[in-house]
Order: structure tokens, then C-alpha cells, then sequence
């Protein structure tokens, strides 16, 4: 069932190519052939570098993640005078504001290129940051939260995707991997750091920092460091026979959006987004229930990264090689045993475990859904399609914590709503086996 030249289906509609869209993946790419490196060529000698620098900007998206605004929750709701269901009914609607922009945002990826998009991405979110450091009631905090969640969680994260996609041509799951992995150990920095600033500075001065550093590293990535990544560019710089050019597929948007592997992929982003959104902005106040301390809870936030830092190499290595479908059956199980642990946690190694395991059921899930999209649909609108499932994700992540807080108004603990939600990836795993694998007509 977890086969990938099983049960495949079209999705072209009246848009018909003679090449199949679904070559095996371990065919994919030569043995031989460099994980980062296409050929010689301007843009082949700065594929690494685009690899790293992609990975910087998904690290300074680290401010519009969920991990990195936990830390200013308690201190908003403190400084603001309102409940904690309030501010998480605020990120909600900023959240499903700032998904509802995330399509606009892909098309014009494609259409002003990475360049361009980086930097008007880049200036608008660090004037979201300073939006946020200055807010005083629930209406400024709501769209604060609208433009540091599209800008943050969606469009920088967006945009090093793509890039990486665009450059690189062979074992593109293992460069999106490393992308991933340098990215999530720096946005696990954030919260660590950001808690111990707010010490110090208080959490206002500390969101303006934020900003600055957004502006000082991003803006000059953009302009000089992005420069010359398009796909035409990439195509050239490729030393790949034209059999293999050809075999890359080329989807239409509304071809693709009717094949049951994307809803597969993007369900299981969603699923990952939700249940690892509502457990990290409450997870000071989870892993008290279970005992820890404040510090102790922030703390863990460094095993989830470190876990999903060598789950992100993992699951994009293997997406190189074996089947989506059991790579998101495998992330959704590790989803489960993870929520299903939480009643057990305390401090000390039990703990350490749920982390690692939380941390990494959720970079599996994003890393097969970074490497199977342009795998099965081509990069021709890689960006209109990242933008869709982006959007469907931020928009899972929206809920999340306003489920969380209301389940735990409900029965007076976190625990029994957390087991709850576990049916949710439970679900995808059971359905995962029966997605057919695309293939153009």
C-alpha cells in the first residue's frame, strides 16, 4: 500500500503531457551525485551557499513561530489585562488572517522571484514586530498577530522552500533537509533567548530587537545572496540528462489540488501544525500541570529541536528514497506517542522524551511535505502551491490554541484534551496508505 508506482491517478484534466510525473525516487538521483551540487555554472557554485542562507531566513522566521511568541504570552496577558483565552482568540483570527494572504504571496513568489519577495517580505514583518512591541489593546494586538504570523510563519518560511527547491534539482529532499535543519536550530533559539532578554530588557524592548535583527540579516540576504536563483537559471546550471529535465513534472495549480496525495501531504502539515502549535503556546503552562518549572518548561524547547533538527535530515534524506505515504504514516504515529505520553511527564527523562519525540513528529511531517510537493507536481508554480498548502497549515494552526484553552477551561486539565486531539493524526496515518501516487496523462 505504501508503494509509490501503486494505484497512480491522474490529475491533468485537459492539460495532457506524454512523460510520467512519478519516476521512482530512488532514481530520482545518481549514488554518485552531490546532495547540494547541480554542475559547474554561477548559479551551481552557489548552491550551497543558497542552501545555508535559505536556512538563516527560516531560522529569522523564528520571532512569527509559535515558540518564539510563547515566551510573550504571560507578559501580554499580564501587561494588557486580559485572559488568556482572549489572547488566544486573538491569535487565532491573526493567524486565519495572515493564512488567507499566503496564496497571494506564492503567486507573486513566482512572479517577482525570491529577490524581491524576500525583501518586501522582510520589511514587513519586522514593521509587524515593532506593531506588536508597542500594542496596548486586543485590536492592535490582533492585527500585530495577522501580519507577524503571514509574513513569519508563512512567507519567510515560504520563501527559503522555494528557493532551495529552485536551485537545487538533484536530492532536493536531502538540501530542503539541511535548509530545515539549520532553520529550526535557530528558531529554537528564540524562545531560550528571548525569555532570558525579557529579563532583562522587558518583553517590548526585546520584540523591537527582534525586528532590528530581522532587517539586518534578511535584507541583505535578499538583495545579494538570492541573487540569480530562478528556475530558468537552476535549469541551466543542471548537468542532468534531457530524459531526466523531461521527467519533471509540470502541474497546473488546479490539477494538482484534485489529486488525493496533496490532500494527504498537506492534511498531515495541517494535523502537525495544530496538535504541535496548541501543545508549544500553552507549554509553559502544559508541562506545569505535569510539574515542571517555568524555566524548566521554556528549557524544553531545546530536546524538540534538537530531535527535529536530525528528524528534519532523517525524513528528508529518506524522501529521497522512499514512499511519502509511509514516511507521513511514520510522523503521524510519532504525533500520537508523543500526546499520548503527555499525562505521564514529569521532570526529569520523561520529559526529555515527550520533547524529542514532539519535536520530531512535527519536522517528519514538514520535511516530507517540503520534498513530495515539488517531487510529484515540479517547481513550474512551486510557489502558487506552497503558498496553497502554507495557507491550509497556518490556517490549522489558527484554532489550535484557542482549542487548547477552551478544552482546558472545560475539564480543568490540559492532559484529557491533548488525548483527544491525538485522534487527529491518528486519523491521517489510518487514511495515509490509500492516497495513489499522481501521474500526468
Amino acid at each position: 500500500m505504501f508503494l509509490l508506482s501503486s494505484h497512480a491517478e491522474s490529475g491533468t484534466g485537459d492539460e495532457s503531457n506524454s512523460e510520467s510525473a512519478s519516476p521512482d525516487p530512488s532514481a530520482a538521483s545518481s549514488p554518485s551525485t552531490s546532495a547540494l551540487s547541480t554542475s559547474s555554472g554561477p548559479l551551481a557554485k552557489g548552491t550551497i551557499a543558497v542552501v545555508a542562507l535559505s536556512g538563516a531566513v527560516m531560522a529569522l522566521s523564528g520571532p512569527g513561530q509559535t515558540a518564539g511568541l510563547s515566551v510573550f504570552v504571560d507578559h501580554i496577558i499580564g501587561d494588557l489585562g486580559i485572559s488568556r483565552s482572549i489572547v488566544s482568540a486573538a491569535y487565532l483570527v491573526g493567524t486565519l488572517g495572515g493564512a488567507v494572504v499566503l496564496p497571494w504571496i506564492g503567486r507573486a513568489v513566482d512572479h517577482f522571484g525570491v529577490r524581491r519577495m524576500l525583501t518586501a517580505i522582510a520589511l514587513t514583518f519586522g514593521a509587524f514586530l515593532t506593531l506588536l512591541a508597542v500594542v496596548h489593546e486586543i485590536v492592535g494586538l490582533t492585527v500585530a498577530f495577522v501580519g507577524v504570523r503571514a509574513m513569519g510563519r508563512g512567507g519567510m518560511t515560504l520563501v527559503a522552500t522555494t528557493a532551495v527547491a529552485t536551485a537545487v534539482t538533484r536530492k532536493r529532499g536531502t538540501a530542503l533537509g539541511i535548509t530545515s535543519a539549520v532553520g529550526a536550530a535557530g528558531i529554537s533559539l528564540f524562545p531560550l533567548l528571548a525569555e532570558m532578554a525579557i529579563v532583562r530588557l522587558g518583553w517590548r524592548s526585546v520584540l523591537m530587537w527582534e525586528a532590528a535583527l530581522v532587517w539586518a540579516v534578511i535584507l541583505p540576504i535578499a538583495w545579494w545572496g538570492m541573487r540569480g536563483v530562478t528556475r530558468a537559471q537552476a535549469d541551466e546550471a543542471s548537468t542532468e540528462s534531457a530524459s531526466e529535465t523531461a521527467a519533471e513534472p509540470a502541474w497546473p495549480l488546479r490539477a494538482v489540488v484534485r489529486t488525493s496525495m496533496f490532500w494527504l501531504v498537506t492534511s498531515a502539515v495541517a494535523v502537525a501544525g495544530l496538535t504541535g502549535t496548541a501543545l508549544f503556546f500553552h507549554q509553559i503552562a502544559v508541562l506545569g500541570e505535569q510539574g515542571l518549572s517555568s524555566a524548566q518548561a521554556a528549557a524544553n524547547f531545546l530536546p524538540q529541536t534538537v530531535a527535529g533538527l536530525l528528524a528534519a535530515l532523517a525524513f528528508s534524506s529518506a524522501a529521497d528514497r522512499f514512499s511519502p505515504k509511509l514516511l507521513i504514516f511514520i510522523a503521524m504515529m510519532m504525533h500520537v506517542g508523543a500526546m499520548a505520553m503527555l499525562p505521564f511527564v514529569s521532570p526529569g527523562v520523561s520529559a526529555l522524551v515527550y520533547g524529542m519525540a514532539l519535536g520530531a513528529a512535527g519536522a517528519g511531517a514538514r520535511s516530507v511535505e517540503a520534498a513530495a510537493m515539488p517531487f510529484y507536481f515540479g517547481t513550474e508554480v512551486i510557489g502558487s502551491l506552497r503558498g496553497l498548502t502554507q495557507s491550509v497549515a497556518v490556517s490549522s494552526t489558527a484554532i489550535a490554541p484557542l482549542l487548547l484553552s477552551l478544552g482546558h477551561d472545560l475539564v480543568g486539565s490540559y492532559a484529557p484534551v491533548v488525548l483527544v486531539l491525538a485522534i487527529l493524526p491518528a486519523g491521517v496515518a489510518l487514511v495515509a496508505p490509500f492516497a495513489r501516487v499522481p501521474t500526468e496523462e
